[in-house]
């Protein structure tokens, strides 16, 4: 049996945008954040997704110029990290996912928190200035703003989708609420995940046409 459907991948998310803006009002949008929402009901399939996507001013310029300059991602998961088209990317570009380093079992009995939360204090040496890319936990963000308001170098942007029904809401409330001053692109509410933390990372980094 042969079946006819597009196989080049340039063709496909061509023809997908086209889709997109031609069944949404994602023209209505700021310019600076049509492909972030471009990217994301790519992902998801879900044109409404862009009721619940809130940023601050300037957010993906902010991102975009840490990114060119080569400052890393720092990411919760490793899910998010195999979501991020490297090919996009600076070779200096590091993408530093903490969750599994030896260290953070340790650390999350002291703290009484859990791995995802744990994870970020090994990133304090490494936060100013970054692209950071939460997808996962709610923990990690509350931990994230904890570590912010206690002193900790500010990164250049926070993406922010960790989905669930305890603490997603509300970290996410807390940073689009946040008083330090940091750029911040989020999923609002109860929905987000891995996979729409890295096409907001994605939007960044590629092109749309």
């Amino acid at each position: 049996m042969k079946i006819n459907y597009l196989k080049n991948p340039k063709e496909i998310i061509h023809k997908s945008f086209e889709i997109i803006k031609a069944e949404t009002n994602i023209d209505e949008l700021p310019l600076e954040i049509q492909i972030v929402a471009q990217r994301i009901i790519h992902t998801c399939g879900i044109p409404e997704i862009t009721d619940f996507l809130f940023f601050s001013k300037g957010a993906v310029e902010s991102g975009k110029k840490a990114l060119e300059t080569g400052m890393p991602l720092l990411v919760d998961v490793n899910m998010v990290a195999a979501g991020i088209n490297t090919s996009d990317l600076s070779p200096n570009n590091k993408i530093i996912c903490t969750i599994n380093d030896q260290r953070v079992i340790e650390i999350a009995k002291q703290l009484k928190t859990t791995r995802s939360a744990a994870a970020l204090e090994l990133w304090k040496p490494v936060v100013g200035g970054a692209v950071i890319a939460i997808g996962n936990a709610p923990t990690a963000l509350f931990h994230l703003l904890e570590m912010l308001s206690s002193g900790a170098d500010k990164p250049s942007l926070i993406i922010a989708t960790p989905p669930g029904f305890v603490g997603a809401e509300e970290s996410k409330d807390l940073l689009i609420n946040n008083n330090l001053s940091i750029p911040y692109i989020v999923i609002k509410g109860r929905m987000g995940g891995s996979a729409l933390a890295a096409a907001i990372v994605n939007a960044l980094t590629g092109e749309s046409k």
